[in-house]
C-alpha cells in the first residue's frame, strides 16, 4: 500500500522554498522540520541540500507514515518523529540545531503554537542557527491580497483558533523568546519566507 499523501501546494512551493534555503543555509548542518505534513518538502528539499541532515516531525502521528514513505531510501533524512511544539521538552530533538524549518503551521494552529515554536527554537538553535518559517502573513503596511483574506475567513470558519497572523504579532512573540526577524522574502501565491535568528541586542 502506498502511504504517500499528496499536497498540490507542497509540490508547487517546494522549488522556490528550496532555492531560498540553498541561499540562506551554510553548506552543512542539522535541520529540524516542524509540521512536515505529507513529507513532500522533506523529500524534495533534503535532496537539494546534500550537506544537511533533515529531521522531519509532525504533531499528528497519522502523518508519519506518509512522511516516511516520501523519504524512503533518503539517507540524509531521519525517521519522522511526533512533535508537539507546546511541549517544554522536545523529545528526540538534538540539543542544538543549525536550522529549524516550519511551513504552514502558524496559521493552521492555535496562537499558543506560535509561542511554543519561538520558545522551542530559542532552546534548540545553535548560536548562529536560523528559524525559517513559511506561509501567509498579514502586513500592517501592505494591503492583504483578496485570496489571503478569503483563506483567512475559511480558516476561521473551520476553527476559530486558526487564522493568518499579523507579522508584527509573530515578531513580538519571537522577541519575547530572544529571536528577531533577520530577513523577509516574498514568495509565490502571496506567501512569505521569514528568517529568524538570535537577537544579539537582547
Amino acid at each position: 500500500m502506498n502511504e504517500r499523501r499528496h499536497s498540490p501546494a507542497a509540490e508547487r512551493n517546494g522549488p522556490p522554498i528550496l532555492a531560498a534555503l540553498q541561499r540562506l543555509l551554510p553548506a552543512s548542518g542539522q535541520l529540524l522540520e516542524i509540521a512536515s505534513g505529507t513529507g513532500q518538502h522533506a523529500a524534495f528539499c533534503s535532496e537539494g541540500l546534500p550537506g544537511w541532515q533533515w529531521q522531519p516531525s509532525d504533531y499528528e502521528p497519522g502523518a508519519l507514515p506518509s512522511i516516511a514513505a516520501w523519504c524512503e531510501g533518503l539517507t540524509r533524512v531521519n525517521p519522522p518523529i511526533t512533535l508537539n511544539v507546546l511541549d517544554t521538552i522536545w523529545a528526540g530533538v538534538p540539543a542544538q540545531l543549525d536550522a529549524i524549518y516550519c511551513a504552514n503551521m502558524i496559521h493552521i494552529a492555535p496562537w499558543a503554537c506560535t509561542t511554543g515554536l519561538m520558545q522551542g527554537a530559542a532552546r534548540h538553535l545553535a548560536p548562529e542557527g536560523l528559524l525559517i518559517t513559511y506561509g501567509p502573513y498579514l502586513l500592517d503596511d501592505m494591503p492583504t491580497a483578496p485570496s489571503n483574506l478569503a483563506f483567512d475567513a475559511d480558516l476561521r470558519q473551520r476553527n476559530p483558533a486558526w487564522g493568518i497572523r499579523r507579522l508584527a504579532d509573530v515578531a513580538t512573540e519571537a522577541g519575547q523568546a530572544g529571536l528577531c526577524l533577520r530577513e523577509k522574502l516574498a514568495m509565490p501565491a502571496n506567501n512569505m519566507l521569514l528568517v529568524w535568528a538570535r537577537d544579539r541586542g537582547a
